[in-house]
């Protein structure tokens, strides 16, 4: 069993930047394919980052450049920092998991380096809104 539990998030101004994070705790050591997923009102979830167990990271082209994501292994936390913020950036920003033997998410990774949110656990959820 997983359970995840985003913090941060808010709101900010175009061009700024927001940082979110996700407590990762599981009852059983398992190397896991994390990663972020955003839904805005009226659009399916989209994969924004992920990071797989040897640490290989993977973007949206949407936010390829913008976007870091990175996780503190001795602590379980995931990172997603979020920089140049633009106003369709605006979503819910869920943190999710999917394991052994998807470790290396290859049930998120499409041959066309999309990401598909193929995850079997996620987070409740954290908003960030940019305005304008």
């Amino acid at each position: 069993q997983v359970q995840l539990a985003e913090s941060g998030g808010g709101s900010v101004q175009a061009g700024g930047s927001l940082s979110v994070s996700c407590v990762v705790s599981a009852n059983t050591y398992r190397t896991y394919c994390m990663g972020w997923v955003r839904q805005a009102p009226g659009k399916e979830r989209e994969g924004v980052a992920v990071i797989d167990s040897d640490g290989t990271t993977s973007y949206s082209d949407s936010v390829k450049g913008r976007f870091t994501v990175s996780q503190d292994n001795a602590k379980n936390i995931l990172y997603l920092q979020m920089n140049n913020l633009k106003p369709e950036d605006t979503a819910m920003y869920y943190c999710a998991a999917d394991m052994y033997p998807y470790n290396n998410c290859q049930r998120v990774r499409r041959y066309d380096g999309a990401l598909v949110p193929n995850f079997v656990y996620w987070g409740q959820g954290t908003q960030v809104t940019v305005s304008s």
